[in-house]
């Protein structure tokens, strides 16, 4: 699976996360959230909802940490290099693998930002990493900073954001000339994902939400 965006952009992202983090005074930036991990790197997987990690540098070196499952997908639909992987079995600890990864990289006593705000950081996952980091370095919240800097679209992104709202022109116009009487709802959803899928486009972020008779 290629990049949807051209290297060039992606330098450009990490210029300005690399920017923000020295503005915030801090060191590294811990990743959690797969959106953050998308925009910066191309990672797409359907694995955000377990223990994974994008670790930034200030001098721009990047490392993942995520689970076997998961390397498949980190390794065809992002530019990383560098892939840790822990896992996904009794008595694994990430957030202490994630720590020496740290060590390794001379954090101790280090600024670090979290994006504690994430699918993949639970209740339980978040003291387990906080535990795991206890008397490391200094924790901040850094939950928006990514998504403050992604507010603001590139020339790229506000191609790809035409054509979304292209196919989903075209989405509407082919659920005009399928929804009938009697034809079945996933009639509709089949027809609609058909026109996305052959147009370029990928599974929707959110589900299409189809109702009829006393559902409508």
């Amino acid at each position: 699976m290629a990049l949807h965006f051209s290297k060039e952009e992606f330098k450009n992202r990490k210029s300005k996360v690399l920017k923000s983090m020295k503005e915030q005074n801090l060191n590294a930036l811990l990743m959690f959230k797969q959106e953050s991990m998308y925009w910066l790197t191309g990672y797409d997987t359907f694995g955000f909802v377990f223990f994974q990690s994008l670790i930034l540098k200030d001098d721009g070196e990047i490392i993942l940490l995520t689970r076997a499952p998961d390397l498949r997908q980190a390794q065809n639909t992002s530019n990383i290099k560098n892939i840790k992987i822990w896992e996904d079995k009794e008595g694994s600890s990430p957030s202490d693998i994630l720590k020496d990864i740290l060590i390794d990289l001379n954090l101790n006593g280090k600024n670090i930002g979290i994006e504690y705000d994430s699918y993949g950081l639970t209740g339980r996952n978040t003291l387990k990493l906080n535990n795991s980091l206890k008397d490391f370095g200094n924790l901040e919240d850094k939950s928006e900073l990514i998504s403050y800097l992604r507010v603001i679209k590139s020339n790229e992104e506000i191609v790809y954001v035409r054509k979304a709202a292209e196919l989903a022109d075209n989405v509407l116009d082919a659920v005009w000339k399928t929804a009938k009487a009697g034809v079945s709802e996933g009639k509709i959803l089949a027809e609609m994902q058909k026109v996305v899928f052959e147009g370029g486009g990928d599974y929707p972020a959110n589900d299409y939400i189809i109702g009829s008779g006393h559902n409508a």
